[in-house]
C-alpha cells in the first residue's frame, strides 16, 4: 500500500514539475520582415508580462516570454500585429514574423491643373528648343564630320572624335539610324490617321499591300509636311494622287 501511495506521489510530482517547465519564461528570438526586407526599430511587447523589445537593423529581436504569452508588433507604417507563442516556436525557442505594410490612400492627383504652365514658362528650358530623339543626341555627341574640321589643324585645336567616327562609320550608322527612326514615326502618325477600311474601299488598295503603300507616302516630301503639321484634309487630297500613281505602278 505504501509503494502505492509512493508511485501516485511520485506520478503527481513529475506532472506538476513538467507543467511548472511548460510555463517557465525563457528568452524568445525572433526575425522580423517585410516582403523579405528586415524591417528595424518594431516594438514587441509581451502582452502578459508588458516587457518590451525591439528589432535591431536586421529584424532580430529578443524577449522573455514563455508559452501562450501572446506577442504585440508595432511599427510605423506597418499594419500592427499579434502572434501566440505556440508549443513548437516555445520549444525551438525562435519565432519568424512578416508584417505588412500599411496602404494609403492617397487623394485625386492632377499632373496640371494649370496647362498654360510649362516648362519653358517657368524658364527651365529655352522657348522653342529642338527636341532632339535619342539617337541624334548620338549623333550631336559624336559629332558630324565637315571638311571645316580640318582647318582646326591651322590653329591647333582639329577636333578629333568628328574625324575618327567618320573614318569607323559610326556617324554613317546614326545617320541611317536617325533615318529609320523618323520614318517609323511617320508611319506611327499615318497608321493612326486613316483605318483599313479607308485604304481598302476608298483607295482600293489590296490589304496585303496597305503597309507597302503606307511606306509609299512617306516617301512623299509634301504628303510628310501635310502630315507633321497634322493636316488631315491636304492629306486625304494628295494620298489620292499617290493611290492612283501606287495602283498603276503595280498594275
Amino acid at each position: 500500500m505504501k509503494a502505492k501511495n509512493n508511485s501516485t506521489f511520485l506520478f503527481l510530482f513529475l506532472t506538476q514539475f513538467l507543467l511548472a517547465q511548460e510555463s517557465v519564461v525563457k528568452i524568445i528570438r525572433g526575425q522580423i520582415t517585410s516582403d523579405t526586407f528586415s524591417i528595424e526599430g518594431v516594438t514587441i511587447t509581451n502582452t502578459t508580462s508588458k516587457i518590451n523589445s525591439f528589432s535591431d537593423q536586421y529584424g532580430n529581436f529578443s524577449i522573455l516570454a514563455k508559452e501562450g504569452d501572446i506577442l504585440s508588433f508595432s511599427a510605423v507604417n506597418y499594419e500592427p500585429l499579434r502572434k501566440y507563442i505556440n508549443k513548437q516556436q516555445y520549444g525551438l525557442g525562435m519565432v519568424v514574423v512578416e508584417m505588412t505594410p500599411l496602404s494609403i490612400e492617397l487623394k485625386e492627383v492632377i499632373i496640371n491643373d494649370q496647362p498654360g504652365i510649362t516648362a519653358e514658362n517657368l524658364g527651365i528650358i529655352p522657348h522653342n528648343q529642338i527636341k532632339l530623339t535619342s539617337q541624334e543626341r548620338k549623333l550631336q555627341t559624336a559629332g558630324d564630320f565637315k571638311f571645316i574640321h580640318l582647318l582646326g589643324l591651322l590653329g591647333g585645336s582639329l577636333a578629333v572624335d568628328p574625324i575618327l567616327n567618320a573614318i569607323n562609320g559610326r556617324t554613317k550608322m546614326l545617320k541611317k539610324t536617325i533615318s529609320i527612326e523618323k520614318k517609323e514615326a511617320l508611319m506611327t502618325k499615318l497608321e493612326f490617321l486613316f483605318e483599313d477600311k479607308y485604304y481598302l474601299e476608298t483607295l482600293k488598295i489590296p490589304e496585303d499591300q496597305i503597309k507597302g503603300f503606307q511606306y509609299y507616302c512617306i516617301e512623299d516630301v509634301d504628303f510628310v509636311n501635310a502630315l507633321k503639321t497634322k493636316n488631315k484634309t491636304m492629306c486625304m487630297f494628295l494620298i489620292v494622287g499617290l493611290a492612283s500613281n501606287y495602283n498603276k505602278n503595280n498594275k
